[in-house]
């Protein structure tokens, strides 16, 4: 970690005193009649219990995660024990499963006789989309083509046993069915060395010499592991060398956050500036990688006078932090010096992820307050209902919520590794057994490329924070329902009243598009909708250029009927190309219509000065 600057003083005024926005309004309880708070059910805030023993609960729930993963063995055993009894129980699912059993083994069997016959038979079960495991040629060659397919097929078989149980939890369906994909997957024919041709091809040709470099490549990786190194490769990527390179000045620092102003290129720039915030689980740096798939260096060449907040990256000292303090410290105190720097000018915010969850939390507090600061919101890949997070969900239930809250007590913070291995189970085709084959059987390195190495550059969470975010928002719904509270009031993003300009991306795992999607059903605004090809991150990071891009888009006004997912996805007019011109087309019409002379760096004379050159000093911290 390295040595935290000195911290600038916080500006004490609130942003409604200093832009002489509305007073707050008065709290609902001050207007209630006399004897009507009797009627009101009891609270039960105090805890019965006594924190020595939770403590000790605490304690032996940490110590278990050091040999689980962080994965809560009671919300696992709950899940194949409802599964399993249930299945036991319900003996017609038993026979169905018996019967596709031996239509299986019959498909098998009958594909195997054709094959004899005819090398070019066609298989009889094809992979799952995006399931890129046998597609070299070699695999429709015998041996290998009977193992694939019968793989294939047990695959599809077992999927039948762990869905339609009758009677199951469906998050314990989820549950039972990930874990079994998880465990067919270590067994893949294409992860066996002798089973995949590819691998047997490579080992004749180099006369076994890939299973040595593998095995170099193994201990290599190991020894970083054991020793906290970054992955091989990860070095020809430098922040402020050649990522996260666009020129400009950090001009306000506090505890949390650093605020960065991007210089122009422009004689011109929009009256309106733009504020970006990331999500705090990353470095910023994903919208400022390599210049030419920069989405900031995109706007500023497009005449943008943009902004992005970096964040800290807490330790165990930052334990207490709360999402209110992310609100405060990050998205307040931003926008506070975005409106020193540039007065009397609205502005367009854009949050990304997290940080898009954040930013509609904030924008739907000042809407209670009728705060008129800005003149758009665009959300990337951001969730604001949280009924279908995708297989996410998958680690998030009262069990696992709180076996999690326990190993964050006792260091402080969720660890960056935790993060990062829920993540690669998500994709473990992708980002697990694909580099085991390439890496350790083909003995060929993965190459390193700038959003790989972005992706390693990881950050922690404090545990306060994160224990509010994860239940306030996956478990109970509470920005949805319109009862997650902002100054003892409920912060509705029916309020909102700014444009939205909203991405959803076709694969993601993290914040599935037809949960952004859900955005629609929440607002009582226009909202321009955008589903782009891509995952959660490489769909963001979409510059133009790339002619296998593609997109759709569409506005919806908010007297306009709502449509559902699936129906917007046929109706909405699809683009090749990158989403970024668009966004940038959307913006330039929603501001003012004459440009400017580029504002200043900074505003010293208000006390925001240019403290130290981007990309800042809190993207540095490990």
């Amino acid at each position: 970690m390295s040595t935290q600057p000195n911290v600038v003083p916080l500006n004490t005024e609130t942003p409604q005193t200093r832009l002489g926005a509305p007073a707050p309004l008065t709290p609902a309880s001050a207007n209630t009649p006399a004897g009507a708070q009797q009627n009101l059910p009891p609270k039960h805030d105090e805890s019965i219990g006594d924190e020595a023993f939770r403590a000790l609960d605490r304690m032996r729930e940490a110590l278990t995660a050091q040999t689980t993963g962080g994965l809560s063995p009671a919300s696992l055993a709950l899940a194949f024990m409802d599964w399993s009894i249930h299945l036991a129980s319900a003996p017609g699912k038993c026979m169905e499963l018996a019967l596709k059993a031996t239509r299986k083994a019959g498909r098998l069997g009958a594909h195997m006789a054709a094959t004899g016959l005819a090398a070019d038979e066609h298989p009889c079960i094809e992979p799952l989309p995006g399931d890129y495991r046998f597609a070299a040629d070699a695999w429709r060659k015998p041996p290998y083509n009977l193992w694939a397919q019968a793989f294939l097929l047990n695959q599809q078989w077992w999927h039948n046993v762990t869905h339609e149980v009758p009677g199951v939890t469906p998050h314990h369906e989820d549950v039972v069915s990930f874990a079994a994909r998880q465990f067919l997957d270590m067994f893949s024919p294409s992860n066996i060395p002798f089973a995949n041709p590819q691998v047997v091809d490579k080992a004749i040709k180099t006369g076994g010499q890939n299973f040595v470099r593998g095995f170099q490549n193994w201990l290599e990786d190991a020894n970083r592991l054991v020793t906290k190194q970054p992955p091989v490769g990860i070095e020809k990527f430098v922040v402020g060398k050649n990522v996260a390179t666009t020129p400009g000045k950090v001009v306000f620092r506090n505890r949390l956050i650093e605020l960065i102003q991007y210089s122009p290129v422009t004689e011109t720039v929009f009256a309106e500036p733009v504020l970006i915030v990331p999500a705090w689980i990353m470095k910023y740096y994903i919208l400022d990688l390599s210049p030419e798939n920069s989405l900031i260096r995109y706007l500023v060449g497009q005449g943008h006078t943009v902004f992005c907040i970096s964040w800290l990256n807490p330790t165990a000292s930052d334990r207490d932090l709360t999402m209110d303090d992310y609100r405060q410290l990050g998205v307040m105190a931003a926008l506070d010096v975005v409106n020193a720097v540039v007065p009397d000018r609205k502005v367009h915010a854009a949050g990304y992820c997290l940080g898009g969850t954040l930013l509609s939390i904030a924008v739907a507090a000042m809407a209670r307050t009728q705060s008129d600061r800005l003149a758009s919101v665009t959300l990337l890949a951001a969730q604001t209902d949280f009924t279908e997070p995708g297989e996410l969900a998958l680690f998030i239930d009262d069990s696992q919520l709180h076996f999690l809250e326990s190993v964050m007590w006792n260091k402080g913070y969720l660890s960056a590794d935790q993060m990062a291995g829920a993540f690669q189970l998500l994709r473990s085709n992708d980002l697990i057994w694909s580099h085991l084959v390439q890496d350790y059987l083909m003995g060929e390195r993965t190459p390193m490329i700038d959003l790989m190495a972005w992706n390693a550059d990881s950050t922690r969470m404090p545990y306060k924070m994160h224990a509010e975010y994860l239940e306030k928002l996956y478990l109970r719904n509470e920005l949805a329902a319109g009862s997650f509270m902002v100054d003892g009031r409920p912060a509705a993003i029916q309020n909102i009243r700014a444009p939205m300009f909203v991405v959803g991306t076709e694969r993601d795992h993290v914040a599935p598009w037809r949960s952004v999607y859900k955005i629609h059903q929440l607002t009582d605004t226009d909202v321009t909708f955008v589903l782009t090809s891509g995952g959660h991150n490489a769909g963001i990071v979409s510059e133009p250029g790339h002619a296998k891009h593609h997109f759709r888009i569409a506005l919806k006004h908010n007297a306009d009927i709502s449509l559902g997912p699936d129906e917007w996805a046929a109706a909405a007019k699809q683009k090749n190309g990158s989403w970024w011109v668009d966004w940038h087309d959307w913006l330039a019409g929603h501001s003012s219509q004459v440009r400017v002379q580029p504002p200043a760096v900074g505003a010293a004379a208000k006390g925001y000065p240019p403290v130290a050159d981007a990309p800042g000093t809190y993207v540095f911290q490990r």
